[in-house]
């Protein structure tokens, strides 16, 4: 099932916000269209010369440490997302240091309702860090703060996955809402646990996401992504999903009687801020060791390149 990533997080409440993730309530808010004119290169309601002044960068990856990364963040401008194909940003630390440069290339979401550029940036000290964004279509700057840690405490690449007996579909007893919130979830997902699929011989994708309760339009969207590269490469990988919650068929949108799964903490995810609505995707080579981490959405074609990079 496909979600509709609306547009504009301000323009819907949470019920809304819910219904986008893969909630029950149902969305009355109406996404700008803001789909890539590619004669041009701008988008639908913008100009073809966006003033820096008007975008609003927003950041998708806030666990940033030292070294290389993803770094993944949306430019918002007054009416539309900027959907330049590629655009160049630059870091700065806080004492006027310059340092990495890079191209992003813009992912479109699905439904073309949002998107997100992309790069890979190495910074070279923890702080305070600014980002400088241009492109052909933007007038002048648009600047982006970050901070950057030492580490992260999130499960990292290199890493070996922690040995997670997560739940299948044994454990759900024919009725899976007792192991996901997806609203129809694809018991292929829940065939294997982590720590099943570390002998397996193959690639593993996990991702970490609860699609009804996430209130970010990030968590349903993802795990049906990670649904059409199953099927895209059924038996040459595992795909499972983990989800946040422990207990998912005793909350019933009462999240007070939620309890978190101990594979949240197992992988550090449970030392990001507001964690509880994210997704987190981690690639694993037949080494059982973490090849790639994407935090927040990741498109279809960003996972197709990790899962062939990580032997698949």
């Amino acid at each position: 099932m496909r979600y509709q990533i609306l547009a504009t997080l301000s323009v819907i409440g949470i019920g809304a916000l819910l219904a986008a993730c893969g909630g029950s309530t149902p969305a009355t808010a109406t996404a700008p269209d803001i789909s890539a004119d590619t004669t041009t290169g701008a988008t639908a309601g913008e100009s073809a010369l966006i003033d820096s002044a008007d975008i609003t960068p927003i950041l998708g990856t806030t666990a940033l440490r030292v070294g290389t990364q993803r770094v993944a963040f949306l430019l918002e401008g007054r009416t539309a997302l900027v959907t330049e194909p590629t655009i160049e940003v630059m870091a700065t630390a806080a004492d006027g240091t310059v340092g990495d440069s890079a191209t992003a290339t813009f992912h479109l979401w699905p439904f073309g309702t949002r998107g997100t550029y992309v790069a890979e940036m190495t910074f070279a000290e923890p702080g305070d860090w600014q980002l400088s964004i241009t492109g052909s279509q933007i007038n002048g700057t648009a600047v982006l703060p970050v901070e950057i840690a030492a580490e992260t405490g999130v499960k990292d690449i290199g890493e070996r996955a922690p040995f997670s007996n997560t739940k299948t579909v044994k454990d759900a007893a024919g009725d899976l809402s007792k192991i996901s919130t997806h609203q129809r979830p694809d018991p292929d997902l829940y065939e294997f646990s982590i720590a099943e699929s570390l002998f397996s011989g193959r690639p593993s994708v996990i991702v970490f996401a609860s699609p009804a309760f996430c209130t970010s339009p990030t968590c349903g969207p993802e795990v049906d992504t990670i649904v059409d590269l199953k099927n895209a490469h059924k038996g040459e990988a595992d795909f499972i999903h983990v989800e946040i919650y422990d207990n998912p068929h005793e909350i019933q949108g009462d999240l007070t009687k939620a309890v978190f799964s101990p594979h949240v903490a197992a992988w550090g995810i449970d030392q990001t801020p507001d964690y509880r609505n994210e997704s987190w995707v981690f690639v694993l080579g037949t080494d059982g060791k973490i090849t790639h981490r994407f935090q927040g959405y990741a498109t279809l074609e960003e996972l197709e390149q990790a899962l062939s990079e990580a032997g698949a």
